[in-house]
């Protein structure tokens, strides 16, 4: 099974990466991805691009962190775990002592076994993570007047690059369904890995199929990959995106959930919710308002792709998110091919919908095409009168956001009379 060996994958070879938004460990993380998938493309956009309302930070690589005590033992250390560090700390070299130290490190109360994960992209900041239980002990073991030497020998570099992978399984058609997760979270197996291993698994699976309609794949740093994206693709993406899912949280066996599109009516979440109901899966709904990953992007005003994500337990809805407790103990097979299943059963059943795109900007002239009466008062006497009209009911909502199904209902004529209006549409090259 292709699950068992991404899942050995991410455990043993991804897991540990310091990976962040920018830098090494993302061009590290795709090499090994495009290893198993040759097909996978690793693209960059420089560092300093505005991508709409925002510019790529510059980026940031780190060679080692630590706190070292006056006896010159290392208290802290990165290379143990790099959620010690708190991403895009700025390069420090300095002696401080406990008063100063505690003011940068960070904790979680009420979970004192957990070092929490912690970023600060776009302001100038350094920090370590510990756990609350560590702190308490070096609270105790050193005094207000011990010194500790604190190291970050990170950089940053203006001349960069924003990293991220894309994979096309080509269909039939131009539309294009979009599956989106995010490569930018060290050490974390949920949160972080449980996306890209669905993925894989869902690309080994499609690209055996002869597709109708064509599948991409993206493995991109979270919110600013997505922006990056979007901007630079945002008119392809208009034109030939009918549908898609962002995979996060995928792989435990607590919750089966998900999110839907803004206004919760597009071909995804149709989808989406007959795949919970032919598989029999109970599931959450979260409303759109707890958004918080890339669907937000997606979804955005003015961008309005029809984007809906597919959880296991949502993120921030589960005890161990954002913090060192996300392991490959909270992750495992059977909760990744729960979620594998739910995202492999939305995807066949949006790739067999058909969708009815206009080709024609406005009101096509159906005349000319023999497919309406050129004698305005032969139209309102003619027998084909309410199948004219039909035809230009259908017209009106094939606007590449309602499947057959939906125009039926909406132009009240049969799924098969409906069928019937759509291949003769498409003959007359009026759709798609």
């Amino acid at each position: 099974m292709t699950i068992n060996k991404y899942y050995s994958l991410g455990k043993n070879k991804l897991f540990g990466i310091n990976r962040s938004i920018t830098g090494q460990g993302v061009r590290q993380s795709l090499g090994i991805i495009k290893k198993e998938l040759k097909l996978l493309k690793i693209k960059k956009i420089n560092c300093g691009t505005k991508v709409f309302d925002w510019k790529i930070p510059n980026e940031w690589n780190v060679k080692n962190a630590y706190i070292k005590d006056n006896k010159k033992v290392k208290i802290i250390d990165y290379k143990n775990n790099n959620l010690h560090l708190i991403g895009y700390s700025t390069p420090v070299n300095r002696i401080l002592n406990k008063q100063t130290l505690f003011k940068h490190l960070h904790t979680i109360k009420k979970k004192p076994n957990a070092i929490p994960y912690i970023t600060s992209y776009y302001k100038k900041y350094w920090g370590f993570c510990i756990s609350e239980k560590q702190k308490q002990r070096i609270n105790k073991i050193y005094k207000n007047k011990d010194k500790f030497r604190a190291l970050i020998n990170s950089n940053f570099n203006p001349n960069g690059f924003l990293n991220y992978g894309e994979l096309v399984l080509k269909g039939k058609s131009k539309q294009e369904i979009l599956i989106s997760t995010y490569i930018c979270h060290p050490s974390m197996a949920n949160n972080e890995l449980s996306g890209p291993i669905v993925s894989m698994a869902l690309i080994n699976h499609f690209k055996r199929k002869k597709l109708d309609k064509t599948l991409r794949f993206l493995f991109i740093p979270e919110t600013i990959g997505s922006i990056a994206y979007i901007n630079k693709n945002f008119n392809y993406l208009k034109s030939n995106v009918i549908g898609g899912y962002n995979l996060s949280c995928i792989g435990d066996e607590k919750n089966h959930s998900c999110m839907l599109t803004k206004y919760g009516d597009t071909i995804s979440d149709y989808s989406l919710l007959e795949a919970y109901k032919k598989l029999k899966i109970k599931f959450i709904k979260y409303p759109f308002l707890k958004r918080g990953s890339d669907e937000r992007q997606f979804n955005s005003p003015g961008v309005d792709l029809p984007i809906a994500s597919i959880f296991r337990s949502k993120y921030g809805e589960y005890y161990e998110y954002h913090t060192s407790l996300d392991d490959f103990k909270l992750v495992t097979i059977k909760g990744l091919k729960g979620g594998f299943k739910v995202a492999k059963t939305s995807i066949e059943i949006l790739l067999k919908k058909i969708i009815p795109k206009n080709l024609i900007l406005c009101e096509p002239q159906m005349g000319r095409r023999k497919l309406y009466p050129t004698l305005s008062g032969v139209y309102s006497q003619s027998k084909q009168k309410k199948l004219v009209r039909s035809m230009m009911d259908f017209l009106q909502y094939a606007d590449g956001k309602n499947d057959l199904k939906n125009i039926s209902n909406r132009i009240g004529v049969s799924l098969k009379n409906t069928k019937k209006l759509y291949n003769q549409l498409k003959k007359h090259k009026l759709v798609i």
